[in-house]
């Protein structure tokens, strides 16, 4: 009729995906600087993971849960090590850099924008604290939007991230995160010794009846000063 606006179709599910598929290949190039285009962003090792994972949960939505773990486990496989459940949900642009050894729980919520690095774990704290909670309660983390989990980062239990978090590499997050705060993990001690004195002919049961108690075979390490970075370096290319 003359003047009727169109009704809008919804858009078909081909469609969708296609689309979708594209913005994970964008989202690919824009966060992995080795990675310049889209053809050489369908080689990313995360790839296969999520777009399995997007069937696997679709099946599981409808309930054929057997179907969805073989997908989900398909999808392992070709990715290297990334384990998503098929019930866990996730959001747009999800980038998984690396995938290696990620594993998101059943009941995680992952927002939109989120970075995750490989070694990243979003589970329970165990089957001893989980078989006491109420049936159908939640067991695994929601991550909020644009959140960054760093390498080995661990986040167990029901707990919050808020948006824009940045969980550090190696920390471990059992309670909820405000929004737009940092978890980092104690940096390793860097600590160089100077290598200590050979112990001499005379050093043993032989020492002598002088000998102090240090002295023979069980003697312990002698205390060596620090070095210096200069020295450290000598001493590495003497060596």
């Amino acid at each position: 009729m003359p003047g009727r606006r169109p009704e809008r179709r919804p858009e078909r599910l081909p469609v969708r995906a296609v689309a979708t598929a594209r913005e994970d290949l964008d989202v690919i190039v824009a966060r992995d600087p080795s990675v310049r285009r889209r053809r050489e962003a369908l080689l990313h090792p995360a790839l296969p993971a999520l777009w399995t994972y997007r069937l696997a949960h679709a099946l599981h939505l409808r309930g054929h849960r057997l179907a969805a773990r073989l997908v989900g486990n398909l999808g392992r496989l070709a990715s290297g090590g990334v384990e998503i459940h098929p019930g866990a949900t996730l959001g747009r642009r999800v980038f998984v850099d690396h995938g290696a050894g990620v594993v998101i729980g059943e009941m995680a919520v992952v927002g939109d924008d989120v970075t995750i690095y490989h070694q990243v774990t979003l589970g329970a704290v165990g089957w001893w604290r989980d078989n006491g909670r109420a049936p159908g309660a939640r067991r695994h983390p929601v991550v909020g939007d644009r959140v960054v989990l760093g390498a080995g980062a661990t986040v167990l239990g029901p707990v919050l991230i808020g948006d824009d978090a940045l969980i550090g590499a190696g920390a471990l997050v059992t309670e909820d995160v405000p929004a737009g705060a940092r978890v980092t993990a104690p940096p390793g001690l860097v600590t160089v010794r100077r290598p200590g004195p050979a112990a001499g002919p005379t050093a043993g049961p032989t020492a002598g009846p002088n000998a102090g108690p240090t002295a023979g075979p069980n003697a312990g390490p002698t205390p060596e000063p620090d070095l210096t970075l200069e020295e450290s370096i000598e001493y590495a290319a003497d060596h």
